[in-house]
């Protein structure tokens, strides 16, 4: 018999289910919760498996929106926009990457990634207006494990009116309706704690988050081999790896490396380019200048020593 209430949107969402191991969750014990949890966090590769194409995807569109010079902005509400946070924080100290270039934006603002403000994710009109700074050539990732998000669905709609790329992950079925150019579906299934998405949810989101940022950046010119060589070395151990690095990729002594350093005013790129070509500063710099700072392009234009 029809109750006259409105259907849940969410009852049906797959981060809602009820898991099937979990009727007696709170008589497990420890011991067997815990195996639970990690016989569940096994799926979590499975999810992105199954996502690498929309994955690759999602990365060619980050790698080419950055190397443009757009920005990219990563828009997601509760531990969805802890995690946007955590990714975009940690790009600069890796990748060098600008932080005005690549800017996490969580619901109800930076308050919001040390204590919860559930409501704010309901705010669709603070999404929209949030991504009104959003401008052609410019890539928004939405980060969403429902889908159904108000704040992060507003941001997509926005972006796309504004003719920029779009990207949503999310743990459910987005709909019918087309809300992003890509969309990254982890499909991990009901978590062990009804709708708590921090657990396997969140996992799959973190790992697909580096592996979007990390292939982008890294096809990018951002690494040289296996190496970080926009490193910022703020700290007495990132000045190690700096001469670490300098020393392996050109196969010289730790003192070595750090003439090289010195004279190359700390760059990395330019440490590397002079200690296997032999070049002084400013002919590395042309070098890399004219490789739009890819490295191993500026090696290979003229032979490598």
């Amino acid at each position: 018999m029809a109750t006259g209430k409105k259907d849940s949107r969410w009852r049906r969402l797959a981060t809602e289910s009820i898991h099937p191991k979990s009727a007696r969750l709170d008589r497990l014990g420890i011991e067997r919760t815990v195996s639970l949890l990690q016989s569940e966090d096994r799926k979590v590769l499975a999810a992105l498996r199954l996502a690498r194409p929309a994955i690759v995807r999602a990365a060619n569109a980050f790698r080419d929106t950055y190397l443009a010079g757009g920005n990219c902005l990563l828009f997601g509400a509760g531990t969805s926009g802890r995690l946007v946070v955590l990714e975009a924080a940690e790009l600069p100290p890796t990748f060098g990457t600008d932080p005005r270039r690549v800017v996490a934006i969580i619901a109800g603002g930076r308050g919001a990634v040390f204590r919860a403000r559930e409501g704010a994710e309901d705010r669709a009109d603070d999404g929209a207006r949030r991504a009104a700074r959003v401008r052609p050539g410019d890539l928004v990732v939405g980060v969403s494990a429902s889908s159904v998000t108000p704040f992060v669905r507003a941001a997509l709609e926005a972006a796309r009116r504004r003719k920029a790329r779009t990207v949503l992950v999310t743990a459910s079925r987005p709909g019918r309706a087309r809300i992003a150019d890509v969309v990254v579906r982890l499909d991990v299934g009901p978590e062990v704690v009804a709708g708590s998405t921090r657990l396997k949810a969140g996992t799959a989101t973190k790992m697909a988050l580096n592996q979007i940022t990390t292939s982008a950046l890294a096809s990018a010119g951002k690494v040289f081999g296996p190496w970080m060589i926009d490193l910022r070395a703020g700290s007495e151990k990132l000045r190690d790896r700096a001469l670490r690095i300098v020393g392996a990729a050109c196969g010289v002594s730790s003192e070595d490396a750090r003439r090289l350093l010195g004279r190359a005013r700390g760059e990395l790129r330019a440490a590397i380019l002079m200690g296997r070509t032999g070049a002084r500063y400013a002919e590395a710099r042309k070098r890399l200048d004219a490789a739009k700072g890819d490295l191993r392009t500026a090696l290979e234009s003229r032979g490598r020593r």
